[in-house]
């Protein structure tokens, strides 16, 4: 790999045609059902909008559906009032914003919704409808900035552990089995793949020399038949295809199908000039990978190379 990161421009082109994310989801909650409707009609161009008439069925329609970036709840609703109903959505959903609509000078109940943390904002009615768009684009971005803030200090905490545990079994290890199986769930847990394979090689030939990891227990190893692993050995270069549904050179190939694999990253690993083995990460969704994963797997698996040629010069 004379210029790895000609290799790592390569993977990452493949990134900037992927599909724009979809709208964020926001969840409307009234019991007024014209109240409803208008709010779904506010919001629908720019959000993907949830109703539900109750807290109890918003509470419901969250177990289906998952985390909403913005919650926007009535307060006076029957069987259960905003303040509460937001509250009990607290625990399984922290990032979520939340804002409230009163028409009532509940004012001990909003202040501790908001000391609380359960409330980003109170609007009262009737609201206006232009204050009311600029108060959710607020907490949509707020919504956006907690989850990049969370998603940022997982990487570097699963960064850590990998580059740790790498350390660890390279100095602790006795065989290159007890390399191989441990780095494979290493990477697979850090990069969220489905499986991994770090499989040794000799003369461009793939060895029984394995470690698999993989969250169902089961990886099929079929390196052997492809194209990506060919394309890899042949130039020494980093290949992948981040959905292979939509790549036209993958998409038929059968044991892609049968593995249930839709994204396929593959890298050599390589220490001066000679090619050790491969790592193959594996994930049954269409994936995306950001410039500094990228970049952690190349130095990573220029550690997993020092590694592996250390234990087999013993």
């Amino acid at each position: 790999m004379d210029n790895p990161n000609l290799e790592i421009d390569q993977v990452r082109s493949q990134l900037s045609s992927r599909e724009r994310p979809n709208k964020l989801k926001i969840l409307v909650v009234d019991d007024e059902p014209d109240n409803l409707d208008l709010l779904y009609r506010t919001f629908r161009r720019d959000f993907n909008v949830l109703k539900a008439e109750s807290g109890v069925n918003a509470l419901e329609l969250l177990a289906q559906e998952g985390e909403v970036a913005v919650i926007i709840s009535d307060q006076r609703m029957p069987e259960m009032k905003g303040t509460e109903f937001l509250s009990r959505t607290l625990p399984q959903f922290p990032d979520t914003v939340r804002i409230i609509l009163t028409g009532f000078t509940d004012i001990e109940d909003l202040v501790e919704a908001i000391n609380s943390g359960q409330v980003f904002k109170y609007i009262t009615k009737p609201w206006d409808s232009g204050e009311l768009k600029e108060v959710v684009q607020r907490a949509a971005a707020t919504y956006d900035l907690l989850k990049q803030r969370t998603e940022e200090l997982r990487r570097a905490n699963a960064q850590m552990q990998l580059l740790t545990v790498l350390v660890e079994v390279t100095q602790a290890a006795s065989s290159l089995e007890e390399i191989l199986a441990p780095i494979a769930k290493a990477f697979s847990e850090t990069f969220a793949a489905d499986g991994c394979i770090v499989q040794m090689m000799t003369e461009n030939a793939l060895l029984g020399t394995q470690g698999v990891y993989s969250k169902t227990g089961v990886v099929e190893n079929w390196l052997s038949q492809d194209p990506l692993f060919k394309t890899a050995i042949a130039t020494g270069e980093i290949q992948s295809s981040l959905n292979i549904p939509k790549d036209p050179n993958l998409n038929n190939l059968t044991h892609y199908q049968a593995a249930g694999v839709q994204a396929h990253l593959i890298i050599p690993i390589i220490y001066r000039q000679q090619m050790l083995g491969v790592l193959s990460l594996q994930w049954q969704q269409p994936c995306t990978l950001r410039a500094d994963e990228l970049n952690l797997i190349h130095l990573s698996v220029q550690l997993v190379a020092i590694a592996l040629f250390s234990n087999c010069s013993r």
